[in-house]
């Protein structure tokens, strides 16, 4: 059987994204800059538009260019650390009001997704996570019980003769499923954030790299004065939407940010046999 492969973003082959003024210059002023073109830049500039703020975009490459559309469109629950360990380190309140965030932020995805129209495939389609060992299916068992009791969360337990059912195969050791959570086309909905940004009234600036940031005197008042690839803007406030993407321009904010690479593989759809 031969194989060909390809180098490409495949959620942009799937995707229209917003066209932008290339000509157009940056404003002399905003009340807000927000640099980066991505989900968090996009749903602040959303936000902060439709309260009557002045919003200027600086990505220095395209809308939704970086992380935003190449994940694997995963809207999930949770944190990264197990609960056990964030009660240890913040407290069982804190703990608490944290993953009752991360339970409201797959809400207010789809609230946007269901306000904007967005054509985004998005599905509760909830997710698994599967043992490899008999202790991580044990400690699965455990951690249901814990969420269940202490943060009003149920999440299914899945034996492993009931794994089949949700994968077409038993090789794991069990499983837990968490039905909140969603799924959804990452490039479509970073799209659909940009355009309602921009129908929002924020002025989206691409291939337009922040190089500077400096906090100066105007007009008797402190503003930032942000110099781009494509000129500078005065703002009140600075919003930095960059993630990964982080640069020398916010030092503060780069040294606490660690990269971390994600690479995947999308096929055709494959035949039964080869997918089992």
């Amino acid at each position: 059987m031969t194989v060909t492969m390809t180098e490409q973003n495949y959620w942009l082959t799937t995707a229209e994204i917003p066209q932008t003024d290339r000509s157009q210059s940056l404003p002399e002023s905003a009340d807000v800059a927000i640099i980066g073109a991505g989900f968090t830049g996009l749903s602040a500039a959303r936000a902060l538009a439709k309260r009557g703020a002045t919003v200027a975009v600086l990505e220095s490459e395209t809308i939704g260019w970086g992380a935003s559309s190449r994940n694997g469109g995963m809207v999930l629950t949770g944190l990264k650390l197990g609960v056990n360990k964030l009660v240890s380190m913040y407290g069982h309140e804190r703990t608490q009001q944290m993953y009752a965030a991360s339970l409201a932020s797959i809400d207010c995805v789809e609230q946007i997704v269901r306000e904007e129209n967005i054509a985004c495939d998005f599905a509760r389609c909830g997710h698994l996570e599967v043992a490899c060992k008999q202790k991580h299916f044990d400690d699965y068992a455990r951690q249901a019980g814990v969420i269940a009791r202490g943060f009003n969360h149920q999440l299914r337990v899945v034996p492993r003769h009931e794994l089949p059912a949700e994968i077409g195969s038993s090789i794991y050791y069990g499983g837990m499923v968490d039905e909140v959570s969603a799924g959804l086309n990452p490039a479509r909905y970073v799209a659909g954030l940009g355009c309602a940004a921009m129908r929002a009234g924020a002025a989206i600036f691409e291939n337009a790299q922040v190089q500077h940031i400096e906090r100066l005197s105007r007009n008797g008042a402190s503003e930032f004065r942000v110099t781009t690839s494509r000129g500078a803007l005065w703002a009140r406030n600075v919003f930095a939407g960059t993630s990964g993407y982080t640069g020398a321009a916010t030092p503060a904010l780069r040294k606490k940010i660690i990269p971390i690479g994600s690479y995947i593989i999308t096929t055709e759809v494959l035949p039964d046999a080869v997918a089992r």
